[in-house]
């Protein structure tokens, strides 16, 4: 496979796995996939955000969350995020140590 049609089909299962994430289950809070996984849609558009500015795009947090989410972080709360449970909020602490600021 030559690298232009390698990166055609990264680029075609983001976003799919954004579509996914976006419009098929929405259902899915950010704190259970955090928790699970060790990523979220937040960790997806802070990528895409980093991406973009090493790149010399310049994009801010709140710029890359809508691009990711294709929609404000204000609108997608109100419309999709739930309030989380003591017990997912204490996994969430460990979860975000172990994944984003490497502190477990």
């Amino acid at each position: 496979m030559d690298a232009q049609t390698q990166i055609e089909l990264e680029a075609a299962a983001f976003r799919r796995l954004r579509q996914h994430l976006m419009q098929d289950r929405t259902d899915v809070q950010n704190i259970d996939m955090m928790n699970l996984a060790g990523f979220c849609r937040n960790c997806l558009s802070r990528w895409y955000q980093e991406a973009a500015n090493e790149r010399g795009i310049d994009m801010t947090k709140d710029e890359g969350r809508e691009a990711f989410y294709g929609m404000t972080m204000d609108e997608w709360k109100a419309n999709y995020q739930t309030d989380a449970s003591s017990a997912q909020q204490s996994e969430f602490k460990q979860a975000f140590a172990e994944n984003v600021t490497g502190k477990s």
